[in-house]
């Protein structure tokens, strides 16, 4: 595997481990979540946590076609993961603040694999990042709104 082909894999790997934390701290603040936006928050949330445990087996899956790996410890993840796990009580304001920040992470994660793969010419690469770019922004911009 070429050094470029690794830096692509590399890649990958960042955003599945982002993608993996901000799995588990969405599915925490789904079910931890309290306040007069619990019903609105609660939904919402699940449905972040449910579209990144797919894209979890995506990443993952695209690594392995690669011919390498898939990282798959929580260990492995935190080494390299812009995202932080959850470990106090936020309230619900903290909760959006803290996942606004994680889905700026996640376009970032995505953007790296984007450039990294269109350097190789890796199509389908490129296509998994622009579709996961795609999801954090509109994340992004729809937890932002709950803070207006």
């Amino acid at each position: 595997m070429s050094k470029k082909e690794k830096n692509v894999v590399g890649a990958l790997s960042k955003l599945l481990a982002d993608s993996y934390i901000l799995h588990l701290k969405t599915q925490n603040y789904h079910w931890n979540v309290t306040g007069p936006s619990f019903n609105s928050l609660h939904t919402l949330f699940q449905l972040q946590y449910e579209d990144l445990a797919l894209a979890n087996d995506l990443i993952a899956e695209r690594i392995r076609a690669l011919g390498e790996k898939a990282p798959g410890s929580y260990a492995a993840f935190v080494k390299v993961a812009a995202v932080k796990e959850e470990n106090g009580d936020p309230n619900a304001a903290q909760m959006l603040k803290n996942l606004v920040k994680d889905q700026e992470a996640l376009v970032k994660s995505a953007e790296a694999v984007l450039q990294a793969a269109e350097e190789i010419g890796d199509e389908p690469t490129v296509d998994l990042a622009i579709q996961r770019q795609q999801v954090h922004q509109k994340n992004h911009w729809m937890l932002k709104a709950h803070l207006e």
